[in-house]
């Protein structure tokens, strides 16, 4: 069953998005906190929220199936890793004033400023856990990716503000206030226990665990992880699609998905070219080319929720952007193994 949901991995996302389009409201019940009595060995209640186990769940099973002596490596030839997160600062930088410089002429009502304020929360954030699930896939090298997640969550509280200060001048007025102020180092918080403390367990496990043991564990996690991963896909969809749908401006949805476009594939041409520029070895660099294109947008719809509570279209561009940076991947994967 595993292999069989890898192997159609991009077509299990585009169904994940076509039920939260048709069928939100299991989805919509997800995001909300569920509670859960417990009767032993004592009375309690157990607050569950959804969408952070869910991707607590994916690191784990990347950290679970990571060599520990290839990620010790993995440090010991740092080439990849560190130009993951050049790269990771450098493209935002020469992405977002090119997307900004044909946004200019776009009217504010439909979104020509809120699109470029939602892009560039995404792709200051850090690389995509999901991104690991996507490597795995396309048998690319798991310690890179699983290195370079670790590496851009840890430095997050320093590179994401830098980000957000760097591109603030694209935008004016309050706009530009957001930005520097979702930067602040207390929100980005939140990213080390979602992402790198689950993803520390599995690696404890890898290097403790008999072999049987962990042969075992990992055939029961991580297929449990790869349909988490879909089902998280349609948790973070039908959050972002309520609102647009109830009041639908076709103006919007279409230069959203253009923007989207734009800059997801623009991102993952950089990292394709970077990689072969570096002469890295196939898995690397395919690993690499993923880092680069795929951003934790599960974060940024976070924050543009918390930040910016009466803006929900402003989670458009960000939803539109999970989808073309999946649909990207999946090509990228299953063509010619980079």
């Amino acid at each position: 069953m595993h292999t069989w949901l890898r192997r159609r991995l991009g077509r299990a996302v585009a169904l994940s998005y076509a039920a939260a389009l048709l069928v939100p409201g299991p989805g919509l019940w997800l995001r909300r906190p569920q509670h859960l009595t417990l009767t032993q060995p004592a009375p309690a209640q157990l607050t569950l929220h959804t969408a952070p186990f869910l991707l607590a769940l994916v690191l784990f099973s990347a950290g679970l199936q990571v060599p520990v002596r290839a990620l010790g490596g993995l440090l010991r030839r740092p080439k990849a890793l560190v130009a993951g997160l050049v790269l990771h600062l450098a493209i935002p930088l020469a992405v977002l004033p090119f997307v900004g410089f044909l946004l200019r002429q776009a009217p504010d009502a439909d979104g020509g400023r809120g699109l470029l304020t939602a892009m560039t929360l995404v792709v200051a954030m850090p690389v995509a856990a999901g991104a690991t699930v996507w490597t795995d896939k396309g048998d690319g090298d798991q310690p890179t990716m699983v290195g370079l997640v670790l590496a851009s969550t840890l430095l997050s509280p320093l590179t994401t503000p830098v980000l957000l200060a760097a591109l603030a001048p694209l935008l004016d007025g309050r706009a530009a206030d957001v930005l520097i102020a979702v930067g602040r180092p207390d929100r980005a918080g939140f990213a080390l226990t979602a992402v790198v403390l689950p993803c520390a367990a599995g690696l404890l496990g890898s290097l403790v665990l008999p072999v049987r043991v962990l042969r075992r564990l990992v055939g029961a996690v991580a297929p449990s992880a790869l349909a988490g991963s879909l089902v998280l896909t349609y948790v973070n969809a039908c959050g972002a699609l309520g609102s647009v749908l109830a009041r639908p401006r076709p103006l919007l949805i279409g230069a959203a998905l253009a923007v989207a476009v734009l800059v997801c594939l623009l991102s993952f041409a950089l990292g394709r070219v970077a990689a072969r520029a570096l002469r890295l070895e196939p898995g690397v660099g395919a690993s690499l080319t993923l880092a680069c294109g795929m951003n934790n947008s599960s974060a940024s719809a976070v924050l543009i929720t918390a930040a910016l509570p009466g803006k929900p279209q402003l989670l458009l561009p960000v939803l539109a952007y999970g989808l073309v940076q999946k649909t990207a991947a999946s090509r990228i994967v299953r063509r010619d193994r980079y």
